[in-house]
């Protein structure tokens, strides 16, 4: 049924992904883990953020992960894959390649 979805239908779904994200910063969480596969979908295109095994409380601006941890480089942040340093920016990176994720229908980032 996904490559049926209409541009408007795939906008709809990227608004509520957002909205849901927004929460999460209301919260004071990130997730650290944002992409397709973790966005269950519904009936009528309802869209749900979900594993939430990464996601994190930050009592400052940023969450700095313990040296060696692994994440999903593809959708992580420079300045996450790089020193480790995980804020609401980097899951804003995190939606812009979930973005590409929806328009292409599916396919890997950077192939």
């Amino acid at each position: 049924k996904g490559r049926g979805l209409k541009l408007q239908q795939l906008i709809d779904m990227s608004a509520q992904i957002a909205a849901g994200m927004a929460y999460l910063e209301s919260q004071n969480y990130i997730h650290r883990d944002l992409a397709a596969r973790n966005v269950l979908v519904a009936d009528g295109n309802v869209v749900k953020i979900a594993d939430f095994g990464l996601a994190r409380l930050i009592k400052e601006d940023e969450y700095e992960a313990r040296v060696g941890a692994r994440f999903p480089i593809k959708w992580t942040a420079p300045e996450a894959a790089n020193y480790s340093k995980f804020s609401i920016k980097s899951d804003v990176w995190s939606f812009g390649i979930l973005l590409t994720e929806l328009v292409t229908y599916g396919r890997i980032p950077y192939p």
